[in-house]
């Protein structure tokens, strides 16, 4: 089992934390974020100033003791690093604001963002940062948020989010912790001590994960390219099998992702666009296709249909599917209120083959409801049982080595994008008594992967966040657009309820 431990006051990464941080490079950055439009209007004096967001902010940190830890590493990379309070701690470094050039719009707002985004966190200081941009259309503030992956998945991250924000333009008070901050900085002679405590125990954590990792090889689509792997995996299910151990589940594991403009290795630069569709038409359209279709079917087969018109559109459509990498949730009730990373990464087509929007609809149905079938068939923490076979010392060159397979010689891409569906609150909420208006997430894109499409419903809206390579996709915001024009197709082509 991964660990997630605190050993005199210090919290251990676990394997699958310490991933997000070995794939960073000068090009790649791991963490993930959030766009949120405020109206000011009703926070207290009609204004939302840093100084009062900044109380804000510091009333809180007693709720996320995430936001206080700073990464200290083994040396010689013995053992995954730790979290530790940092005792030199400054809000104001963490809590900036900026203020764009009059009109302040969206695309002035994206080009911002993007820019703030394609700069990496500084490991010397808790691995976060939060920007107040104002001036947004004039009078509105937008909020972006910067927490590397390592601390988090998505539903910590909702967790944090929420500690932020408000029921009511009231602010709420918190009771203040006992001040006192700061964990004792092991020094090298004990960190080196740790981490060959670690090394001893390493063939263990193996020989636990080795039972329920192997059969499953061919479904990590991260190991995909490297010579052997699949094979081991099959071989693996056979034995089981031997042995009664019952068939192995198979997915879509074996599904080759085509190339495409955003599978080439990353630039340093990004693009953001953004934009919301209605919560109430994507609904309508799921009732109206009936058939079991699910909200996130639809998403799921819009995004295909506007990725779809983008590859058209620059003549670059493959004649097979995408191959679409969708994080899910495994963190059981049990591990609610921790953090660090619970998830699973599942694969499914998305049906950019596919012209007609309604027979894709019904087909992204079928392919995620098999998608789900195989999910309930696979261990909860595939992910970290794989990441137990590679020694933390070789950690940050494996991954690499990884993603240099999937993306150079010739090789194919592990999934094309990620396309994820967060559900949100469905009532307003407020930060420092400022009504949040929209949420547009702000995720991650790798080598061979240069496009993610995020979306997260709130108070009836469903709100898009799209991150792309610079290079690789320069009009993203067109994106955004054909999401509208699929969505208005479906519901035009919905069939219509008889008349009483």
């Amino acid at each position: 089992m991964d660990r997630v431990e605190l050993v005199c006051g210090v919290r251990q990464l676990t394997s699958l934390d310490a991933q997000f941080l070995a794939l960073e490079s000068p090009r790649q950055s791991g963490h993930v974020g959030m766009l949120m439009l405020l109206d000011p209007s009703t926070a207290p004096g009609g204004e939302l100033t840093l100084d009062a967001f900044q109380r804000v902010i510091a009333q809180r940190l007693v709720l996320v003791p995430p936001l206080r830890w700073r990464l200290v590493e083994v040396p010689l990379g013995l053992d995954h690093g730790y979290w530790l309070d940092d005792p030199d701690f400054d809000l104001d470094f963490h809590v900036r604001e900026l203020a764009l050039p009059t009109p302040g719009s969206d695309d002035m707002l994206a080009e911002q963002v993007a820019r703030i985004v394609a700069r990496p966190l500084d490991r010397a200081r808790p691995l976060w940062e939060i920007y107040l941009l104002h001036g947004v259309h004039g009078d509105k503030i937008g909020v972006l948020t910067k927490i590397h992956h390592a601390l988090i998945d998505g539903l910590s991250g909702a967790e944090i989010l929420g500690a932020l924000l408000d029921l009511t333009p009231e602010i709420r008070q918190v009771e203040p912790d006992d001040g006192v901050h700061g964990d004792r900085m092991p020094g090298t002679v004990e960190l080196l001590g740790r981490g060959l405590v670690g090394l001893a125990g390493y063939p263990l954590r193996v020989a636990r994960a080795l039972p329920t990792a192997l059969p499953h090889l061919e479904e990590i689509r991260q190991l995909g390219p490297v010579p052997g792997v699949r094979a081991l995996g099959r071989l693996a299910g056979l034995v089981r099998r031997g042995f009664g151990g019952g068939p192995v589940v198979r997915g879509f594991g074996g599904l080759e992702a085509p190339r495409t403009p955003f599978s080439e290795p990353l630039s340093p630069h990004r693009r953001f666009g953004f934009g919301g569709l209605s919560l109430a038409d994507v609904k309508a359209v799921k009732r109206a296709h009936k058939g079991g279709v699910t909200v996130n079917d639809v998403i799921v087969s819009l995004c295909a249909g506007a990725v779809r018109r983008w590859l058209v559109a620059h003549d670059a459509l493959p004649d097979r599917p995408l191959v679409a990498g969708i994080p899910i949730s495994v963190r059981t009730p049990e591990q609610a209120g921790t953090y660090g990373n619970q998830i699973h990464m599942l694969t499914a087509p998305l049906l950019t083959d596919v012209a007609d929007p309604v027979r894709r609809l019904r087909a992204t149905h079928d392919a995620l409801a098999a998608m789900k079938e195989t999910q309930r068939g696979m261990p909860a923490a595939l992910l970290s049982d794989v990441s137990h076979f590679i020694p933390p010392a070789m950690f940050s060159r494996a991954a690499q080595l990884s993603f240099a397979l999937s993306t150079g010689w010739g090789g194919r891409p592990a999934w094309n994008l990620v396309v994820s569906n967060v559900p949100g609150p469905q009532f307003p909420m407020y930060m420092a008594g400022a009504k949040v208006l929209a949420t547009y997430p702000v995720s991650v894109i790798t080598d061979g992967m240069g496009l993610n499409i995020t979306v997260m419903s709130y108070c009836g809206s469903v709100d898009v966040g799209i991150v792309a390579d610079r290079d690789q996709v320069s009009d993203v915001q067109t994106i955004v657009e054909h999401l509208r024009e699929e969505l208005a197709v479906l519901t035009s082509a919905a069939p219509q309820a008889p008349r009483r």
